[in-house]
This record gives structure tokens, sequence and C-alpha cells, in this order.
């Protein structure tokens, strides 16, 4: 019983510190489950470049309508890709695990409590550190999550980035600089880079700018981010109560308190 305890703790509570263990710097982000239009468009993009994989099998259609406004109309004729799909229905997909184990190696995930497992942080520079190695079974690798198995499903959103030259670590602590000039070192005495991938540079851009297909990415992490909690805004406006009842009940038993000791001295 014990150990069922120990292992529901690690799975309820988020690994962000496990998620970066290559190193990679993760990118800011600060979700909002407030922002509807977000998660709408969030979902979107799920269900279009997403569910085709991946499940939100702790989630039902019903979610959509209820969480996120969207029209029941438009979740059965847009959001739903199995026509016998009810509106209370699991969002599972037709994609078996042995399907994907055959096709990628291993079954790609359910990523209903991803965002909780690893952080809305790692989701969010994963999304946007594929680069192209050829080496790799699918032409592209990621900085988040090195030799990944998965293709850039976003591709033709983001386009294609390539590996450049980044900064390197002086002895202090901080980024190389030529003492002259104050520019970053990114050749050695060879003429060789550094750190021969330590940027990542658009080369081939896709349908939408960089701006753009950050705010692409930031929707989506913001949608499953909300998935894995949709009852956070409702917690948080109850703990404002129970925090208030706290005080108050503070106050009473402060002034029971005094009653009990007044006469002792």
């Amino acid at each position: 019983m014990r150990r069922q305890l120990l292992a529901l703790v690690f799975a309820l509570v988020p690994l962000a510190g496990f998620a970066n263990e290559n190193k990679w710097p993760l990118d800011h982000i600060q979700v909002n489950p407030a922002d509807t239009a977000s998660l709408q468009r969030g979902s979107q993009l799920f269900m279009n470049y997403c569910m085709g994989c991946h499940s939100l099998q702790y989630e039902r259609y019903e979610r959509l309508v209820t969480g996120l406004g969207i029209p029941e109309d438009v979740v059965d004729k847009n959001l739903k890709f199995d026509p016998n799909a009810k509106i209370g229905d699991l969002m599972v997909n037709a994609m078996s695990a042995k399907q994907g184990k055959d096709w990628f190696g291993s079954a790609p995930p359910d990523l209903t409590l991803e965002a909780r497992s690893r952080g809305p942080a790692w989701i969010y520079t994963y999304l946007r550190t594929f680069y192209r190695d050829p080496a790799r079974p699918w032409g592209v690798n990621n900085k988040a999550f090195p030799d990944v198995g998965m293709p850039h499903v976003l591709q033709e959103l983001q386009g294609i980035q390539e590996c450049a030259p980044g900064p390197v670590l002086a002895e202090n602590g901080g980024i190389r600089r030529d003492p002259l000039t104050g520019k970053e070192v990114l050749l050695g005495e060879d003429g060789k880079p550094l750190h021969p991938c330590g940027r990542l540079k658009l080369v081939e851009p896709g349908k939408l700018t960089p701006k753009e297909y950050d705010q692409a990415a930031y929707d989506l992490v913001n949608f499953l981010s909300y998935m894995a909690e949709p009852m956070q805004q409702h917690r948080q406006h109850l703990g404002i109560y129970v925090l208030a009842f706290l005080a108050l009940l503070f106050v009473f038993a402060w002034l029971l308190n005094r009653e009990y000791w007044k006469d002792v001295h």
C-alpha cells in the first residue's frame, strides 16, 4: 500500500527538473486557463495534428463543450473524426499500441497528463526545437528530447530549422566573449565551431511566421495544460474561500484560547 501511494504521488507531481535532462534551456511560458480563445485554438491544433497518434483518454469530448465553450455541433463536425463517437465518449484514436510500436518504435503516449508530468515549459520547448537531422529515421531531431522517434508534425507550420554555431561557457560560468570586441566566441583556433548546434536557425519558412508559430505552440501547450487539470481555476477560486474561512476561524480560536487562559497567572 505504501509503495502504491508513493507511485501515485510521483505520477501527479509535475517533474519539471526531469524534463530537461539534456541541459537544453527551457523556454519560458505562462499558461492561462482563463484564455478561452487560446484554448479553443489549441484544441483545433491538437485535433488536426496530434489526435491521429496521441489520445486524451482520460477526458471526454464533452469537456470541449462545457469547459471551452465550443458549440456541440462544431465539436461533432470538426473536432471528432470518428463518426460513431458520442459527445460523452473518451477522446481516443484508432491507433493501437501495436501499430504505434511497429511504426514509431514505441507506442505514442497518451497526452492527457503530459503537461503535469513534464511541465508546460518542456512541451513548449519541445514544439519549438525540432531541427533537420538526416541521420534520424524521420529526418529530424529535437533539442528537448534527443533522438526522438516522432516526426515534426507541425513542420508545415513552423518550417525547417537547422543547427547553427552557438555560444559556449567561459570559466566564470558566463558566455565566452572576445575581450576586445565583446562578441560571442563561436569558433575555436582551428576555425571550427566550439558548439556546432548551440542555436537553431530557420532555413525553410513554413506557413506561419516565427511569431505566429510561437503563438500556435503556446495555444497547443495551453490546451494540454488545461486538459491535464480542467478544474484548476475552480480549485484556485475555492482556495480563496477556504483561506478566508480559516482566517475567520483563527479569530474565534484565538478569542477562545484567551478566555481559557485569562485566569491563569
